[in-house]
């Protein structure tokens, strides 16, 4: 059935004919490109992964489990953030295809109440596998090119704004809104999304950040033993049991540290050195580091700490970092510094696949969700990787589904295949070159 009984729309563009304009264009699909989100999930068996940890429906269902987590799935990589699209999506013969089912023959997809029943019928255990099961993704995905000696973590929390009554919504005075506090851990090297814990508003940036490290940490020893571990981290995560458990498991650490008083008295010298340097050098910008020994009234011992002095036009800029890696002390800080690609990733993360729309009221339908949306990720920075590899410049992710998902075309179901055939001019068609070559070369 036609999706829309609009009459024809008819402009006046500046030519001599009228252009008309309806929805009766038949087997069309808005989003060409979900043929490449499809061969990265094959690829990665990251529905496939997922799927197992899915709970059964409680009633018999025509959508198995599979079916659905995939058009959750490769909706939100092209852009539909909201249930509620699927009603007009269950249709389109391209998306049916990726999904296992024939553009033209075969029943439609799940609609929006088939979707909210899914992602409502998670228990907290269930979250729990279907975290595990991201995780396991993770591990096959990293040792694809062989097996690491080193992993670095990076943990951050971000904002996510609630607008309604959801379960777990607080207001947060540092953001200044009613909201979620998401724990996320990326691999630092990679860019992978390792996993995402919903947290409710109010919680400290820290907040189960050590459980959590904990049970990664276990899982990345059981699967690579020997593999050394270096943990990276905002001021959010300066925590007394994070760095005495760390140096217990022999696990490596930067993090920032909230700077106070004393910190700034360890610094001064450091700071006037900066200024005067920068003052002969008309005004120029001047960065130096330096380190000392300091231990706060809740720590069991003193710890190495990175004094960053940087003279800048609005003013002094001082940080510090607590660490109990042995490298230089520039050195150092500058890794620590590189930790701002995760502010990129989370970016990605969040404009790219739309986690912060977590909109379902019970807090573990939005943990659900959270967990949906990073694996969007996850199948989006797969592909641009492939991209990358392929010769193509880094795009965000938003640009990345603008150019290679964002095409329509034409789909027909003949007798021995189904056809796509896209616009002639869309300026994303060397992206899918450079795809099908480096596919013919992996």
């Amino acid at each position: 059935m036609d999706q829309s009984a609009t009459p024809t729309l008819t402009f006046a563009p500046a030519v001599d004919l009228p252009l008309t304009v309806d929805f009766q264009g038949g087997r069309l699909t808005s989003d060409g490109g979900w043929c490449w989100v499809a061969e990265v999930d094959a690829a990665t068996r990251l529905s496939e992964t997922l799927a197992a940890a899915v709970p059964p429906p409680r009633r018999r269902s025509r959508h198995a489990p599979l079916a659905l987590l995939r058009q959750r799935l490769y909706q939100i990589t092209a852009g539909y953030a909201d249930q509620n699209d699927a009603d007009s999506l269950r249709r389109d013969p391209l998306l049916k295809l990726v999904c296992g089912q024939l553009p033209e023959s075969d029943p439609d997809l799940a609609s929006q109440p088939t979707l909210s029943r899914f992602e409502n019928r998670f228990s907290a255990r269930d979250c729990y596998r279907l975290a595990e099961a991201l995780g396991v993704v993770y591990l096959r995905e990293r040792e694809r090119t062989g097996i690491p000696s080193h992993i670095l973590l990076d943990l951050d929390s971000t904002d996510d704004p609630v607008h309604g009554e959801q379960e777990g919504r607080a207001y947060h005075g540092y953001y200044g809104q009613h909201m979620y506090h998401p724990l996320l851990v990326f691999d630092g090297d990679t860019g992978h999304l390792i996993t995402a814990v919903l947290r409710p508003g109010t919680v400290h940036a820290g907040h189960e950040a050590l459980a959590i490290l904990q049970r990664i940490v276990e899982r990345l020893r059981k699967r690579w033993s020997g593999v050394q571990i270096t943990i990276r981290a905002d001021a959010g995560f300066a925590r007394p049991e994070i760095y005495a458990w760390c140096e217990a498991e022999g696990i490596t650490y930067s993090i920032g540290l909230v700077t106070n008083p004393r910190l700034l008295d360890s610094a001064a010298p450091l700071a006037e050195a900066a200024q005067t340097a920068s003052d002969q050098a008309d005004g120029a910008k001047v960065r130096l580091v330096d380190e000392t020994l300091y231990q706060a009234g809740s720590w069991n011992q003193p710890r190495r700490v990175i004094i960053k002095a940087e003279i800048l036009p609005p003013g002094p800029n001082i940080r510090f970092v607590v660490t109990n890696r042995a490298e230089d002390p520039e050195v150092l800080y500058d890794t620590y510094v590189d930790r701002g690609q995760t502010e990129n990733w989370i970016k990605d993360l969040k404009r790219g696949c739309f986690a912060d729309r977590l909109s379902c009221h019970r807090f573990l339908a939005n943990q659900v969700r959270l967990l949906l949306h990073a694996a969007a990720y996850t199948l989006l920075q797969r592909l641009r990787t492939w991209l990358v590899a392929a010769g193509s410049d880094q795009l965000t992710l938003e640009t990345l589904r603008l150019r290679l998902l964002k095409i329509g075309g034409r789909v027909r179901q003949l007798a021995t295949r189904v056809h796509l055939r896209l616009a002639s001019h869309h300026p994303g068609e060397p992206l899918w070159h450079l795809l099908a070559a480096h596919r013919g070369a992996s």
